[in-house]
């Protein structure tokens, strides 16, 4: 087959056309979509929900899922704004911090999971709520204020044309898919998603893929947790309450497979293209943006509903596992 031959079977092809033909007809409809401004809301809007999505999607994976997704990424904004208010820690100290505290609630979760034999499912939904407590009982269900002028600017000053959250966003978007891509770990992260029972057999270790790639995703939800505080300018405890099905909607948008071994990291960010020009068109045409609700999950209907016609002409039909 032809590399153009290739190009056309791609899962996110249909994608593309689909955001380019919707964003003309917008723009048609509503010349001030394509103003600056209103094109930098939507670059801001896609460079912390692309992170949110490849946190969900690192999951989506190897079959597993992380309801705590927004949990994580609340409680390292409150660590983060906290300990710069109320310990005085330099930023790069209090990133470090907060970093290290995704990837521990990342791996808490990956290792009750492997030991417990419980499912991602039923365990996330318990840390969701132990994180979402510690949050609330740190705050008291008040924000942090105290943020330094130097991170209220990152979150909204401009690098050039570009807003400086998306030179965050952008290089974890490439290292995500050189790592799933190229590298031996996250290549294996994929055939246990495809196949557990077959990756096991090969000397893929189960309890390592499981932890690793949780912990990953704690790392992701930290990233998006503290560009939410520098975008926001303060440390809310009801930071993340809205990621969870932003975060299932763009990956399988995008061509995810819910029961593991595919993740198209491209088909991903087309996703997270698709719901921001959602919420613009409904703003824009003054429709309540409470019916994006409505139509994310009827995007995620239509998704599933795709990849299972698409799995059944191929012969595969994997089952979901909520493990």
């Amino acid at each position: 087959m032809s590399s153009f031959g290739r190009f056309l079977r791609v899962d996110w092809l249909g994608l593309a056309v689909l955001i380019v033909l919707g964003g003309a007809a917008l723009s048609i409809a509503r010349p001030e979509f394509l103003t600056p401004y209103n094109i930098d809301v939507i670059l801001v809007g896609f460079s912390l929900t692309v992170v949110v999505a490849l946190g969900q999607g690192i999951i989506i994976a190897i079959g597993h899922m992380n309801l705590a997704l927004g949990a994580i990424g609340c409680l390292v904004a409150i660590a983060f704004g906290g300990s710069m208010q109320v310990w005085g820690l330099p930023i790069w100290m209090a990133v470090i911090f907060g970093l290290l505290i995704g990837a521990f609630c990342g791996f808490i979760n990956g290792w009750l999971t492997d030991r417990s034999g419980l499912t991602s499912f039923i365990i996330t939904l318990a840390t969701l709520s132990i994180f979402t407590g510690i949050s609330l009982g740190i705050t008291s269900a008040q924000p942090f204020v105290g943020i330094p002028d130097a991170v209220k600017a990152f979150g909204s000053d401009r690098w050039g044309p570009l807003p400086e959250t998306l030179l965050v966003a952008l290089p974890i978007v490439i290292a995500t898919a050189v790592f799933l891509g190229r590298m031996i770990p996250g290549r294996q992260m994929l055939a246990y998603g495809g196949n557990p029972n077959a990756a096991e057999l090969s000397g893929i270790s189960r309890g390592r893929i499981v932890i690793l790639a949780h912990t990953l995703s704690g790392l992701f939800a930290a990233v998006a947790g503290m560009m939410t505080v520098a975008r926001l300018q303060v440390a809310s405890p009801w930071i993340g309450g809205e990621w969870l099905i932003t975060s299932f909607a763009a990956p399988v948008i995008g061509g995810a497979v819910l029961s593991g071994g595919h993740f198209p990291v491209v088909g991903a960010c087309l996703g997270v293209l698709v719901v921001a020009l959602i919420n613009q068109a409904l703003v824009m045409l003054n429709v309540d943006v409470f019916y994006v609700q409505v139509l994310l999950g009827l995007l995620i209907l239509a998704a599933v509903g795709a990849n299972r016609w698409r799995e059944a002409r191929l012969g595969t039909g994997p089952t979901l596992r909520l493990s």
